[in-house]
């Protein structure tokens, strides 16, 4: 029995470490196939995890939480779309002046509204309500699938089809089309009749509403907590997993969910009197695995046609 909850407990902390993370490479996939490598997801997702916390402890309702988080969120990808799109500014100079910015904005609020430093968390003198769980009694007594599928909270399963979504809309329908051609030949596309500039403020805008959804499963969904840049690098290891699988949506949830189980690992190993500054690291060091074994990947088809010749 030990070890089945041991299992259970791997598993079900792999999927809560994975949703925020597959939900934001989402988010980030739509800005890739139409030619912009976003690297302010960081920052979007932290601004929706305040902005979370904000609108459920001043809507005193969840709902409303997670409205706020995306509404936090899309305030990053509005700036995004001024600077990048209207504007024409190098984007990851303004990815990373909008991740700082994140950063000094959620402190600076955390501090004046709340009147607290370094993190809050939920109680009676400030209550914010967490995203329910959903538990299925019809497979609780079955060990792995109870862990996999019961116990998660709505933003989980919300994150499982936004895969099933994301891959339909990118690649079987007329919007995906255009997304695609928007990064892949964005001169024909504006041939056409299609103007390029729209087609990449909707996806900026859908990888506002993705992030935002991610950063409110990190304070309203797993913990009701926000502590300052709890974002904790989960904004690039999403823009990773994206480049690994060069956008594929199965793929993305794939690389997500090993950088998931790897993150719950690191905390199962804590039981074992592992230093929390090693499990802490798991998560990047397989994302630098994966980036390692994607690097031999491309040298080995650079390499082929030479050979072949």
């Amino acid at each position: 029995m030990a070890v089945w909850r041991s299992i259970d407990g791997v598993l079900s902390g792999s999927v809560s470490a994975t949703t925020p993370i597959v939900l934001a490479a989402l988010g980030g996939m739509y800005t890739y196939y139409a030619g912009i490598l976003n690297i302010a997801m960081e920052g979007m997702m932290l601004s929706g995890a305040f902005g979370a916390v904000a609108g459920s402890y001043f809507g005193h309702s969840w709902m409303l939480g997670v409205l706020g988080g995306v509404v936090g969120s899309l305030i990053l990808a509005v700036l995004y779309v001024v600077f990048v799109i209207v504007l024409r500014t190098d984007e990851f100079v303004t990815g990373i002046a909008l991740n700082l910015g994140a950063v000094g904005a959620t402190t600076f609020l955390l501090r004046k509204i709340f009147k607290v430093a370094g993190a809050i968390s939920s109680s009676p003198q400030t209550y914010f309500e967490g995203v329910p769980k959903v538990n299925i009694g019809l497979v609780r007594s079955v060990p792995v699938l109870r862990a996999l599928v019961s116990g998660h909270t709505l933003l989980d399963w919300i994150a499982v089809a936004a895969v099933a979504i994301s891959a339909f809309v990118v690649m079987r329908t007329r919007y995906g089309l255009r997304l695609r051609a928007a990064g892949y030949n964005a001169a024909s596309l504006e041939a056409s009749g299609v103007s390029t500039t729209r087609v990449r403020v909707v996806a900026v805008m859908a990888c506002g509403v993705l992030c935002g959804l991610a950063g409110a499963f990190l304070s309203i969904g797993y913990l009701q907590v926000f502590g300052e840049n709890m974002s904790n690098g989960r904004g690039w290891i999403a823009l990773a997993a994206i480049v690994l699988v060069r956008g594929r949506p199965t793929g993305i949830a794939a690389i997500c969910l090993l950088f998931g189980f790897a993150s719950s690992l690191g905390l199962k190993a804590q039981s074992f009197h592992v230093p929390p500054q090693f499990t802490d690291m798991l998560p990047y060091l397989a994302t630098l695995a994966a980036l390692y074994v994607y690097a031999l990947r491309q040298r080995g088809r650079l390499r082929r046609p030479a050979s072949a010749a």
